[in-house]
């Protein structure tokens, strides 16, 4: 089932209402979840793209994890059922999952942060100011195929049916988004301390292009002002339900069977 609420497109496995939703990270769409969400038959989901990002609008509003919280909470609260869901996040969605629960508690039951920024400066991490980055650029320049061979050549490890989902998303992303005000992200302790719905931190390795390392986790743990556990996820880069499906779903799926 697909719908729309204001400017945001969303997709419903079930007309009843959703025990999950999920954010999306930055230049993927919500159709990158479909993958993981099949494989957890019977999961009554929300995916939610952001703005800009797969076939939602983009306003001309400054961007941050304000207004991509803000967008989430506006779909959570056109959509059936009043006892909150569980939000899993990726990457820039992890960090509007935590801004949602954090300013939205009613919202949301329980949080799953997949490898957020810990947005706090340096990063070389994408800020989402300036211009369309020469790795994105690059890919938008391809066309479907070349960019699923891109992916299969560059992640061989990734299942085959997040390829074509991934490499959609990238010619669906709207690069004015570029010419949009940024507002900067609070740090991710910050936000840790201000939830109090349980957390699940889910991470990889640095060394393999994980946001989040061990040390930081264990800080996010002592931030943290409500229930938490951090999962370090070995051999898994940024994206880790695409690097170690099994795992992550075993983790996932453990944290689901006891709050949603």
């Amino acid at each position: 089932m697909r719908g729309r609420t204001a400017h945001l497109a969303w997709y419903r496995t079930d007309e009843t209402a959703a025990e999950v939703a999920f954010l999306h990270g930055f230049s993927d769409s919500a159709q990158c979840w479909e993958p993981l969400i099949r494989a957890m038959p019977g999961i009554r989901a929300l995916a939610i793209d952001a703005r800009g990002h797969g076939e939602s609008g983009l306003p001309e509003e400054p961007l941050g994890d304000a207004a991509l919280g803000g967008d989430a909470a506006l779909v959570l609260s056109s959509q059936p059922g009043d006892g909150g869901v569980v939000v899993v996040g990726h990457s820039m969605g992890a960090m509007s999952a935590a801004h949602l629960a954090a300013s939205r508690p009613d919202l949301v039951r329980a949080v799953v942060l997949e490898d957020p920024p810990t947005g706090e400066p340096p990063a070389g991490q994408q800020d989402g100011s300036e211009s369309v980055p020469s790795w994105l650029a690059d890919l938008r320049a391809l066309d479907l195929p070349a960019r699923i061979a891109r992916a299969r050549s560059e992640d061989p490890d990734w299942p085959d049916d997040e390829l074509e989902p991934w490499a959609v998303s990238k010619a669906q992303l709207n690069p004015h988004l570029f010419d949009l005000p940024f507002q900067p992200a609070a740090p991710l302790t910050d936000q840790l301390a201000a939830i109090t719905c349980p957390v699940l931190l889910i991470h990889g390795d640095t060394e393999r292009g994980s946001l989040i390392s061990t040390e930081y986790a264990e800080r996010c743990a002592r931030a943290a002002a409500g229930e938490f556990r951090a999962v370090h996820i070995a051999s898994a880069g940024h994206s880790v339900r695409r690097d170690n499906r099994p795992r992550y779903l075993a983790e996932l799926t453990t944290f689901l069977d006891r709050y949603r």
